[in-house]
């Protein structure tokens, strides 16, 4: 018997061939299917790790409430987790997150405090502190942004597996840039399996853009926990390339996962038709695409 906070972890590595027209065959296209975590995204293992982080140091203890900000997936995470464990769960997060995901976090029973849609994560991340800040007595506060938890999970579990999953052939990773922890985390530890390893962060290539969970990192808040060293190259990314990728993997690689998986596919096959022979590509399926079943994206042909 298992609890659910058991199945986090040592998700599927799956190879991409339908969508790689132009890559040449001697390199490899691979994605972690993160989609497959028990709450539906990569954001499970931050939100596990920080969880028992905040258990191992006594923050989090009963009768405190679990309160962070989010995009949704990690919120999600925390609801799964504190629904599983006893604890409540009160999120911040922007007004115009997929319905979706508000539906999936009210399922699990959280509670959700909107805003400003304008101010992206970075106004719920406000919001959050300053609830922490008036009531230090009632919320845990984990902070997702500036917690070394975060990065932590992948360091001590995307990382390896990914190593495992590829016998030691990889040799580009390839993550979007949000809280930064699956970056950081799983960029860091590949770097001591293998210096040679080279490190692409993803990001959207405007302020503006429809990657829901990504910053911009030159107009947006810098997480604590982003390292800029660890890259090697940065990528920027269209959101419209991004919803085009997306869609290709749902309808030729039975692919279903969120934008910013295409995105970071996008990414990958752009890079991978400069490669040598013999080059082994990873990147992320973050999420599933049924969190956002309510973009207009899925009705076109």
């Amino acid at each position: 018997m298992q609890m659910i906070t058991e199945l986090i972890g040592n998700t599927p590595l799956l190879k991409l061939s339908r969508v790689t027209a132009g890559v040449p065959d001697s390199v490899q296209v691979l994605a972690k299917a993160e989609y497959m975590n028990p709450g539906g995204s990569v954001k499970d293992r931050a939100a596990w790790s920080m969880i028992q982080d905040g258990l191992a140091k006594g923050k989090l203890m009963p009768g405190k409430t679990i309160l962070d900000a989010t995009s949704g997936n990690t919120g999600i995470a925390y609801a799964m987790i504190g629904a599983a464990l006893g604890y409540p769960v009160t999120l911040c997060l922007p007004a115009n997150a997929s319905q979706e995901r508000k539906r999936i976090l009210r399922a699990y029973g959280a509670e959700i405090i909107e805003t400003d849609p304008l101010a992206a994560t970075d106004g719920a991340q406000e919001k959050a502190l300053a609830l922490a800040e008036k009531f230090p007595d009632r919320f845990f506060y984990p902070d997702q942004y500036n917690n070394h938890a975060n990065r932590l999970a992948h360091y001590n579990s995307t990382g390896p597996e990914l190593w495992r999953q590829t016998s030691g052939t990889i040799t580009h990773f390839i993550a979007g840039i949000g809280t930064t922890g699956t970056f950081v985390g799983t960029s860091q530890r590949l770097k001591e399996f293998n210096p040679a390893i080279k490190a692409i962060a993803m990001h959207p290539d405007s302020p503006m853009h429809g990657l829901e969970g990504m910053k911009h990192l030159d107009t947006a808040m810098v997480p604590g926990i982003y390292n800029p060293d660890v890259a090697d190259d940065h990528a920027e990314v269209a959101t419209e390339d991004a919803l085009a990728m997306t869609r290709e993997l749902a309808r030729h690689e039975g692919i279903f996962v969120g934008v910013t998986a295409g995105a970071n596919v996008f990414t990958a096959i752009r890079l991978a038709k400069e490669l040598p022979p013999g080059s082994v590509i990873v990147t992320v399926l973050c999420d599933a695409g049924s969190r956002y079943l309510g973009d207009p994206m899925w009705e076109k042909e």
